[in-house]
């Protein structure tokens, strides 16, 4: 008999209960990516809720919140790919995902909406938005939050129900705008306006331009809602440029947006966010009476 320990046979039992215990410690990694998306929307919910003069981190509170949104979209971005890698995909993590977006891409944005305009325009005494019975600014801005949130939700319920092959060509489309690409032309569009009214800080031009501009934005927020439950395509530029050789025009295409996002990142987000929600319009219409529709869409 030898020496060697190698030759020592292993026994398979614990070779496999050490394999499915790894399994086991790797499937928990998408549902706490998930789970870092839901404490990104509450943790936006909670400085969104604190007055727009005070500063988190060096930003005002509304401008964090809105790098919180931010962040959940990442943590949503992979929760995904982690779940695939690890072979760890379920429908549980599905119906999860979708509540951490409701949160995230539903209620901050429209929680920090609400708080934007009431700073500039609720009553000094009562910033509570529903104020008093003579405030109808106040009633059609809650109402524009709540259908928000509602469309967000619808939105979220839609994509759940639906079926979906797993051909890759039924998964380059959304139908509707997606909830993050709708979170996120809110958020955007907010911390642009914190970060130019902090760059005119007791100018009267400056807090005509805040008080203007803070209006413009429900306007946005009623208008993605609309294209979250609508039937209008929209690409899926992540699926897209994973599944497409990357050639040296789309290389550049990809590295430019993000070497200009370095220096003007904030510009950066919202001219990217506002064009994507206006991405798909502008398609639909772009697109010849008769063309070929593609399948199902996610």
């Amino acid at each position: 008999m030898s020496d060697d320990p190698t030759d020592i046979p292993r026994d398979p039992s614990r070779a496999d209960a050490r394999r499915r215990r790894r399994r086991r410690a790797a499937s928990v990694l998408p549902t706490l990516m998930t789970l870092g998306n839901v404490i990104c929307g509450f943790a936006a919910i909670h400085y969104a809720a604190k007055g727009i003069d005070e500063t988190a981190f060096g930003f005002s509170t509304l401008s964090f919140a809105g790098g919180l949104v931010f962040l959940g979209m990442f943590f949503d971005a992979i929760d995904g790919t982690v779940a695939r890698l690890t072979r760890s995909t379920s429908a549980m993590g599905a119906q999860l995902d979708s509540l951490a977006d409701v949160i995230t891409f539903g209620v901050a944005p429209a929680f920090m909406t609400l708080r934007l305009v009431s700073h500039y325009y609720g009553p000094a005494e009562d910033h509570t938005l529903l104020g008093p019975a003579d405030s109808a600014y106040a009633k059609v801005l809650w109402a524009i939050a709540a259908f928000y949130v509602c469309c967000t939700a619808l939105r979220l319920a839609r994509f759940n129900a639906e079926v979906r092959s797993e051909k890759k060509e039924d998964h380059l489309f959304f139908k509707g705008l997606p909830s993050p690409g709708a979170g996120g032309t809110v958020a955007s569009l907010i911390v642009l306006h914190q970060y130019l009214v902090s760059r005119h800080v007791g100018i009267e031009e400056g807090l005509t331009f805040a008080r203007a501009a803070a209006l413009g934005i429900p306007a946005v927020m009623a208008i993605v809602a609309f294209a979250m439950v609508s039937s209008i395509r929209y690409s899926h530029f992540v699926n897209r440029l994973l599944g497409s050789r990357l050639t040296f025009p789309a290389l550049i295409r990809v590295v430019l947006p993000v070497l200009i996002a370095i220096w003007w990142w904030r510009e950066a987000l919202a001219i990217g966010f506002v064009l994507y929600a206006l991405s798909g319009p502008v398609m639909s219409l772009l697109r010849r009476p008769g063309s070929t529709q593609a399948g199902p869409t996610t």
